[in-house]
């Protein structure tokens, strides 16, 4: 078990004692005891802003709750064999299917939580291109590339499709999240021209504005969803949890704001779910009083 995610138990712990000895969080008192939801979700950064949200909010209900940082594959197995209660983390109905075929009659899907995701090349707002097919016109804008992410990616072999569909004379540079966002950082500093591979919900579209390039051979394909998945007897075992988790949803926009807030540096993602949770109880109390 990572440092950082036994300090997480640690406090969700510690918060639901505090609750239950009479305090209130945001003016409502939650009984203790509840019991223990298991969380489990890969370490994405949508998925580390959704999970972390949804443990603050079923700690403000009254439940101690962990949560485990894992594969993809291996957090659907986590949640066919009962090791995890939930997830918040399925990407449906492409990138996770084959997961859920495989353990289907294990869990139960109780549909988004978030609407709204998508893949493609993406340019700061003030660039004139508005179509993937305008590329090889304007290459010396972009100096004739392509920034993209990590090169095993399923984002890039998209990617690898698009140059090949629109016969892009732009080269395709691999790399990682974290310097696609650099080299995007930097041309809006200068005001330059760029195109990186990105997808939504994403934190810099949080901070900058941006847009997608059109994609009229949809070699991108279209959005999809972030499912709930819980295990096969959930609703039995926690009911409360249950409906918190069935009607636990959000917009990407929503999502960007705690993803934004995870950037800075030296926080950390629970601290800041918690922060987001307390000043958007509107919300919440949606979720709370499904």
């Amino acid at each position: 078990m990572k440092t950082h995610m036994l300090n997480r138990r640690i406090r969700l712990a510690s918060a639901v004692l505090i609750a239950g000895s009479g305090l209130a969080i945001s003016g409502t008192t939650q009984a203790q005891d509840q019991g223990t939801v298991n969380l489990a979700y890969v370490e994405w950064s949508s998925e580390v802003a959704s999970t972390n949200v949804i443990a603050a909010v079923l700690e403000q209900a009254g439940f101690d709750v962990e949560m485990t940082s894992l594969s993809a594959a291996a957090m659907f197995q986590a949640l066919s064999t009962g090791d995890a209660d939930a997830i918040v983390a399925a990407w449906l109905p492409t990138t996770h299917a084959e997961y859920m075929q495989r353990i289907g009659d294990k869990v139960e899907d109780l549909g988004p939580n978030l609407d709204g995701t998508k893949l493609g090349l993406v340019v700061p707002s003030y660039t004139d291109v508005d179509s993937i097919a305008e590329l090889n016109d304007n290459a010396d804008s972009f100096n004739s590339e392509i920034i993209g992410i990590d090169p095993g990616a399923g984002l890039m072999g998209l990617a690898e499709e698009v140059v090949d569909t629109y016969d892009l004379d732009l080269r395709l540079r691999s790399g990682s999240d974290a310097t696609m966002v650099a080299a995007l950082s930097n041309a809006i500093n200068n005001e330059e021209d760029i195109v990186v591979t990105s997808w939504t919900p994403h934190w810099m579209f949080a901070r900058w504005d941006l847009k997608y390039l059109d994609d009229p051979e949809n070699v991108f394909g279209g959005a999809e969803q972030i499912h709930t998945v819980v295990r096969s007897g959930f609703e039995d075992d926690m009911p409360e949890a249950y409906a918190i988790l069935d009607a636990f949803e959000w917009t990407p926009e929503q999502m960007g704001e705690v993803m934004l807030m995870n950037q800075e540096e030296g926080s950390d993602p629970y601290d800041n779910a918690k922060q987001w949770v307390e000043d958007n109880q509107d919300i919440v109390e949606q979720w709370l009083d499904s």
